[in-house]
């Protein structure tokens, strides 16, 4: 997959400011605040900056963390992960694998069959609904 490159300004002008915080700033919403946290409607999670597919709606669970959770990613090529040690803390976050926005982080506790909880912002989302 060839990535998206864009100039800041361009990000900027399609972008709303709170996806321009968090996609390409790597900023988080407030917990709770977000219009997915809640939502459990069939259809798949894109990329709000690129429209790639990101997350599938049958791997959302209710997590109580404030955010969208997602025990795995649509497929192996949808995000990238890396290490993230802002704020005093290791982390690892995820990113669109075609635009490189950010997407939040992804932690050891969450259910089976993987074991993983994709914590993302709603902003860095566009729900597709089936």
């Amino acid at each position: 997959m060839t990535k998206i490159e864009k100039t800041d300004a361009d990000w900027r002008a399609e972008l709303t400011p709170e996806q321009y915080r968090i996609l390409r700033e790597k900023g988080t919403e407030a917990p709770f605040s977000g219009e997915y946290d809640h939502t459990f409607e069939p259809g798949t999670y894109v990329c709000a900056g690129c429209g790639t597919t990101v997350f599938e709606s049958e791997t959302k669970y209710d997590s109580g963390c404030g955010w969208p959770a997602f025990y795995a990613p649509a497929g192996e090529d949808a995000i990238d992960e890396e290490t993230d040690v802002t704020f005093g803390m290791v982390r690892t976050e995820v990113m669109c694998a075609n635009c490189g926005g950010h997407l939040g982080h992804v932690f050891p506790d969450g259910p089976r069959p993987t074991g993983q909880r994709y914590c993302i912002n709603s902003a860095a989302l566009k729900l597709e609904e089936r």
